[in-house]
């Protein structure tokens, strides 16, 4: 039986990556991608989920735009990182697939009521805002929820947009506050694991030489995505963050990490949306997540390529 799976996503070209690899999985089951302002504001991350729907040769795939704005704050967007589209590098066609009526946040809770309990596995690649408004909106979903398999947060990575906060949780650290405190099972891909997964050169080339359009879109992608990180980092490539959460789902193996209890800060001007994880169980609080710690990349870049060389 394949596992249901929705995506939350904000796409991003780290985003592309990890639906495409989704897609080209039997095991797994995407009921429906729901788009998130988080890299880019909502008109394009909704965009960029229909293009890659395409790339992928998936135009049944439904796609929902959800929220549009950060449940307390001002959006705040990373262009800097993802080009002006959101989805730099390369040239994809303008989608013919249309979104759904409805709105992202409607179709979770409905997906989450009309699906056996216990059978849906949700996967946010963005900022949390569409995954706690539905869990304000329709508390009663929470406990039908199998579990909740996120990028986002750091701890020995500190931060990326500020110097103690991870992206996707600084975006709307409201919205993370919500869903950490849900009481659903959490698995957490911090910087501390994506920051393992990098595109060195023979990964990238090992991407284009699949030759097919979809291993040269994601070689492009990788090859515009990283003269920011190499540049930041001084590392050997870009880390696919996002990825890491659908390869988790198909090889868990392939991930350590430890369940602890992770709290996030919504009040600090200093320190605001930092993911404070208790690696080393000093406090007495209550473990709420598998923060994954590392990952064994070479499993890793071979599930991926050969993934995408189904597409």
């Amino acid at each position: 039986m394949p596992r249901n799976i929705i995506i939350d996503t904000d796409p991003g070209q780290d985003d592309a990556v990890a639906i495409l690899l989704a897609l080209a999985s039997p095991e797994l089951r995407v009921l429906g991608l729901t788009a998130v302002a988080g890299n880019v504001p909502l008109p394009l991350t909704q965009l960029n989920a229909l293009k890659v729907c395409e790339l992928a040769g998936r135009p049944d795939i439904p796609v929902f735009a959800g929220c549009a704005e950060p449940l307390a704050r001002r959006l705040v967007t990373a262009e800097h990182v993802h080009g002006k589209t959101g989805l730099d590098g390369p040239d994809l066609p303008a989608p013919k697939m249309r979104l759904q009526d409805r709105h992202a946040v409607d179709f979770i809770i409905e997906t989450l009521r009309r699906e056996p309990s216990g059978t849906v596995t949700i996967c946010p690649l963005g900022p949390l805002t569409n995954i706690a408004t539905a869990l304000q909106k329709a508390p009663d979903i929470a406990p039908r929820i199998h579990e909740i398999v996120l990028m986002g947060g750091a701890y020995f990575e500190v931060g990326n947009i500020t110097p103690a906060a991870e992206f996707n949780i600084y975006v709307d650290p409201e919205a993370a506050d919500i869903v950490f405190k849900s009481g659903i099972p959490l698995v957490v891909m911090p910087l501390d694991v994506t920051h393992k997964a990098l595109v060195t050169r023979p990964r990238v080339e090992a991407f284009r030489a699949l030759g097919t359009r979809t291993g040269i879109a994601v070689a492009e992608m990788t090859d515009f995505f990283e003269r920011f990180d190499i540049g930041k980092y001084g590392s050997e490539g870009a880390p696919l963050h996002d990825p890491c959460v659908i390869a988790y789902l198909l090889q868990p193996h392939l991930f350590t990490g430890r369940h602890i209890n992770v709290e996030i800060e919504t009040s600090s001007e200093l320190t605001l949306g930092m993911s404070v994880a208790d690696w080393w169980r000093v406090t007495d609080r209550a473990a709420n997540a598998l923060f994954i710690g590392d990952l064994h990349a070479e499993g890793f870049f071979g599930l991926l390529t050969e993934r995408l060389a189904r597409l």
